[in-house]
């Protein structure tokens, strides 16, 4: 399984990292993934809300993906980078939009969603996003659930920040087994929280 998490300046460190890690944690323990940092607009490093630098950047090649991980961050008006200047350019979500194709997973941590949204991609579809954003998925169509975790088949969706742990180990025992995840989340000392929504 291979998943490409999409980086562009103001993301949010956790939102990249909790997964990252989960994903990569796993990958030395034998589990058959690949994960890497991808960008739309082609930048080789990125400077994340809190001002981690995080690099390389690969090219964007979704193609090649069988997830593509989108993640949040500075979703508030008037933010010169995160997910408002995101949907200011609308060019990370064309991209997302174009990159649809049978057989992809499409996957979003906290307002990240809202690029999915953007997209045209939560039309009539449960999803989450932060709890206190909830109100802007109905705005882009989706149907806003009250869980950590959404699976809507090739749409998994993650509450705010921390989330992204759930999300990740939820992917990993859905494509490779609950005793893999259980190994990993034990490895990364992390108690997973509620139950995964699934459709």
């Amino acid at each position: 399984m291979r998943i490409d998490v999409v980086v562009f300046d103001g993301v949010d460190d956790l939102d990249v990292i909790a997964p990252y890690e989960t994903w990569s944690m796993a990958r030395r323990a034998g589990v058959d993934v690949g994960v890497r940092l991808v960008s739309a607009s082609g930048t080789p490093q990125v400077d994340t809300a809190h001002g981690l630098r995080l690099g390389p950047v690969q090219p964007w090649s979704p193609v090649d993906a069988d997830v593509l991980l989108v993640p949040g961050g500075g979703a508030g008006a008037g933010r010169a980078a995160g997910v408002a200047a995101e949907l200011g350019t609308g060019r990370l979500p064309d991209a997302l939009r174009a990159a649809v194709r049978p057989g992809l997973i499409l996957a979003s941590v906290c307002t990240g969603a809202l690029l999915l949204g953007a997209a045209g991609l939560l039309t009539g579809r449960p999803c989450t996003t932060h709890h206190r954003l909830a109100g802007r998925l109905s705005e882009a169509g989706g149907k806003p659930v009250d869980a950590r975790v959404v699976d809507d088949g090739d749409l998994v969706t993650a509450g705010g920040i921390t989330s992204g742990f759930d999300l990740a180990l939820w992917l990993l025992e859905r494509f490779h087994g609950a005793e893999v995840a259980t190994r990993v989340a034990d490895g990364l000392e992390y108690e997973r929280r509620g139950e995964v929504w699934r459709s």
